[in-house]
């Protein structure tokens, strides 16, 4: 489960409620089903309007996406794994990786790889990898512009809430705490608008946005790797080159792991 997204709704509630709490507003009040209907109806209607139902199929996936930990290897793992790949194809050559792409489970990794055994040149594979990458990367922009249409018609559709509401209240001047009791309800369209659009939709777009970018981050850094690994570079040289992907943290650890590795290995040899 990604935590950070279910704190920040939790926090979000808490916010809201303890707000109207300390401003003397009881929950019950934001019970409005017509505020409710213009708000939560409304701005589903205008996203199925804005959006071809192909698309719009995947929204149940995109929740699941939003509220599941991101599954990706290591960048660490990754950059080992080419470095043993180069060692392995500078002594005994490029088809002798065949068995280990038998082992991966990663289908873009597994094709890429797969290519370069096949004898491909590195302009083919960078053009075939990249081009899958820019379809991912298209997909994933499809699914969180619903999120972040939505984050925008629904403060707009408060406002229109806002406005029947206050249609209604000025209908009937005649009764003074009638009166108060109906503007009142009809801001709560607009509290609910706002809410909803920037607290939920808007921040929904960007955790899909940001997965999105991690993973097409990874995934250049395999293309990078595998042409590395194709064009028989030296194992520290691809180690250096793909390090460019990490944070300064990240690579001090991945240098503390293969010093302990080498030391590890000098150690096995002596005994």
């Amino acid at each position: 489960m990604d935590l950070s997204t279910v704190f920040g709704l939790v926090l979000g509630f808490v916010a809201l409620f303890v707000g109207m709490a300390m401003k003397g507003v009881t929950p019950d009040n934001l019970l409005n089903f017509a505020a409710i209907l213009i708000i939560i109806v409304g701005t589903v209607a205008a996203v199925v309007i804005a959006f071809p139902m192909s698309e719009l199929k995947r929204v149940p996936k995109l929740f699941g996406v939003l509220f599941k930990e991101q599954k990706l290897a290591a960048d660490s793992d990754i950059i080992r794994m080419f470095s043993n790949w180069a060692d392995i194809a500078r002594r005994e050559g490029l088809l002798s990786l065949e068995a280990k792409a038998d082992e991966i489970e990663d289908p873009f990794l597994k094709n890429g790889l797969g290519l370069a055994i096949d004898g491909q040149n590195a302009d083919y594979i960078r053009d075939v990898l990249t081009e899958e990458v820019e379809a991912m990367e298209e997909r994933h922009s499809a699914g969180s512009q619903i999120f972040s249409q939505a984050g925008t018609y629904a403060p707009t559709l408060g406002v229109l809430g806002a406005v029947v509401g206050l249609v209604a209240a000025l209908k009937d001047m005649n009764d003074i705490n009638a009166l108060g009791t109906a503007i009142s309800a009809a801001f709560i369209a607009t509290l609910l608008g706002i809410f909803t659009g920037y607290v939920l939709w808007h921040p929904f777009a960007n955790k899909l946005k940001r997965k999105s970018n991690e993973e097409v981050r990874q995934k250049k850094m395999m293309i990078e790797g595998i042409l590395s690994v194709l064009e028989g570079e030296a194992p520290r040289v691809i180690e250096q080159k793909l390090s460019s992907y990490l944070s300064v943290e990240e690579r001090r650890k991945l240098a503390v792991k293969n010093r302990d590795d080498k030391e590890a290995g000098q150690l096995a040899e002596e005994t």
